[in-house]
């Protein structure tokens, strides 16, 4: 299991099927995998915004049913729900990737102000630790900056992928640490501590930890040719380019939110 996420990473390992390429890390998912996964991405999608405890504890606090909670976590259709469907994906992704090593996750969906607007800072944080709480040389950070495109438009996700990536390693992660362990502190993040975070935040800790940016350019299927057309020509320097494609994105993401906030459903059986 990835923590909370709740989803077999096994499974999914194969339905990303991972190709390297020359230039990049390509992953097709057919509409068979996906249609075999949706009721486990969408339980995912849900625990990414708010965990099945906290769900059961705001309905004692507020009287509330679960589906209401859940709502009001969920961004509407739209841009911010395009692209944070992408952002979990990919932490999906890596954590499958990394599989059996365990992967923690920020989750940093949980903290947004507004579900309407994406959440700030490096994208995707995620951790590595080979014997924790000891320091380790293999402890890793995970960073990927995640660009979603679903409909045809002017917008250049590889292009923008790799610049902010390298805002990513030119400094934002470091931002992203400092806000993350504030709120370690409160309202809290679960799955990392402010020790883990602080980890990475003391650069001159020996032995050295290692750090893996990622620029992921998740598109629908229909849009892959023509985005990565000249893919040869872009700077990738220091990070890894992957490339996901998606059958028919839009409908994907949309069916994929809705399957998250029907699946308070089973949530609110359990109180009864």
């Amino acid at each position: 299991m990835a923590h909370d996420f709740g989803v077999d990473l096994p499974t999914w390992a194969r339905v990303f099927g991972f190709v390297d390429e020359t230039t990049h890390r390509r992953v097709v998912m057919s509409q068979v995998h996906m249609s075999a996964v949706s009721d486990t991405l969408g339980i995912a999608i849900r625990r990414s915004y708010i965990s099945d405890e906290q769900v059961r504890k705001r309905q004692v606090e507020t009287g509330h049913t679960a589906a209401t909670i859940v709502a009001s976590k969920l961004p509407d259709p739209g841009s911010t729900m395009s692209g944070d469907f992408g952002e979990i994906l990919t932490a999906i992704l890596q954590a499958s990737r990394e599989h059996p090593t365990t992967v923690l996750d920020s989750k940093k969906w949980r903290l947004k102000p507004d579900r309407n607007k994406p959440v700030q800072g490096a994208d995707v944080v995620q951790m590595v630790f080979s014997d924790w709480p000891r320091h380790s040389a293999e402890d890793r950070l995970i960073c990927c900056e995640v660009k979603t495109k679903a409909t045809s438009g002017s917008s250049q996700p590889l292009r923008t992928a790799l610049e902010d990536s390298r805002k990513d390693s030119d400094g934002r992660i470091a931002k992203t640490l400092v806000w993350l362990r504030e709120k370690s502190i409160d309202p809290g993040l679960g799955s990392i501590s402010h020790d883990q975070i602080s980890r990475f935040i003391n650069t001159t800790d020996e032995p050295l930890a290692h750090r893996d940016f990622h620029a992921v350019v998740v598109l629908s299927e229909d849009l892959v040719d023509a985005e990565t057309l000249g893919i040869s020509d872009y700077d990738i320097s220091g990070r890894t380019l992957t490339v996901v494609s998606v059958p028919d994105l839009k409908q994907t993401y949309e069916e994929a939110y809705q399957i998250a906030a029907l699946s308070s459903d089973a949530l609110e059986r359990k109180q009864q």
